[in-house]
């Protein structure tokens, strides 16, 4: 009985399994007699921390295809999480990704050889997990259970893959509110990358692969995730005249929603997974220094800040815009536990 219940819990797997897929999965343990979760790392010194989190730890790199062939049919559901490689205007690990999770239902859907054969000889046997990668066998297959295996690959339920992308895709929008109708316009190497894998996933999406949701996430924050150490080192942030709109979400309330989205999300659908704070990066330095006792930023012209400040800071300066969350709200029925970064900070122990 206890074989059968494990055999039928359903599977999802977490693909990058930083603080965001970790707090997937604490969610996800409310559940351990309904939910197997499996979290893919390359990192040797996460397996432990992966394991003790409640997940079970696969060993694999996005960068190498070989190490992903036991993915395929592993799970019903996918988080994928992880960001493109760092060069390239495609990326090729959403690609890698896409191709090992779809190879199996790719063969099993593969039509009988020509010919009217009644047998398939000399097939390749995939490998089990604790088997040898070289291990080959020859067997015979009747044309029977060929075509009823097409038969059930024609019912299986498609996988569900929820993509982590960026609202780093629309550019700078001039402070615009914008919805996910926006046109992406992507200013940089990061986003150009982002908008590749969103590309490749409708591809798989209206091709049969797989069902594919895409959130689009602005700036992440939680206790372990706030500009502390920026606001120590006196950063200069911009001058009001010159600064720019942000948008934020809870690492928590992003991990519920990701898994909202593997339940209840539409098959192509981007769901922006912000909150409802409007405010200025400037602004939300300064609420963040205000509620550690922490002197603010010193504020900078555009001008100066161009003169002073590293590339990859002044990218996120250049770009402006308010997101609509109503998609969040009403399609999935979300509910923010922080609807703004502010009734986070009112949960925070006060400081001198």
């Amino acid at each position: 009985m206890i074989a059968t219940r494990t055999l039928r819990r359903a599977r999802i797997l977490i693909v990058g399994c930083g603080d965001v897929g970790l707090r997937c999965v604490d969610h996800l343990r409310e559940r351990p007699d309904r939910v197997r979760v499996f979290a893919l790392t390359r990192r040797a010194e996460r397996v432990e921390a992966v394991r003790a989190a409640g997940a079970v730890p696969l060993r694999g790199d996005l960068d190498s295809r070989r190490s992903l062939a036991r993915l395929a049919g592993l799970a019903s559901t996918v988080l994928h999480l992880a960001p493109p490689q760092k060069t390239g205007a495609d990326d090729l690990r959403t690609r890698r990704l896409i191709a090992a999770l779809t190879a199996r239902r790719r063969a099993a859907s593969r039509p009988p050889p020509a010919g009217g054969s009644t047998f398939r000889t000399s097939r390749t046997l995939r490998p089990a997990f604790g088997q040898s990668a070289g291990f080959r066998a020859s067997v015979i297959v009747p044309e029977r259970t060929l075509l009823a295996s097409r038969t059930r690959c024609k019912r299986l339920k498609r996988l569900t893959l929820v993509y982590a992308s960026t609202t780093g895709v629309y550019g700078d929008c001039g402070g615009a509110r914008i919805d996910e109708t926006r046109s992406v316009q992507p200013a940089n190497a990061r986003a150009i990358r982002r908008v590749s894998a969103e590309r490749q996933l409708r591809r798989a999406t209206v091709r049969g692969a797989l069902n594919a949701t895409i959130a689009r996430i602005p700036g992440i924050y939680a206790a372990n995730r706030l500009p502390l150490a920026r606001l120590e080192k006196r950063t200069p942030a911009l001058v009001a005249r010159d600064d720019v709109y942000t948008s934020h979400i809870h690492a928590d309330d992003l991990a519920a929603i990701l898994l909202r989205l593997a339940t209840h999300g539409r098959a192509g659908r981007t769901i922006h997974a912000s909150d409802d704070s409007e405010l200025k990066m400037g602004e939300y330095f300064d609420r963040v220094a205000d509620a550690f006792g922490l002197a603010r930023a010193p504020r900078v012209s555009r001008a100066e800040a161009e003169r002073a400040l590293e590339p990859v800071l002044l990218s996120f300066m250049r770009e402006s815009r308010r997101l609509a969350n109503t998609r969040l709200k009403r399609e999935l029925r979300v509910r923010l536990r922080y609807p703004d970064v502010d009734a986070f900070l009112r949960t925070l122990p006060p400081h001198p």
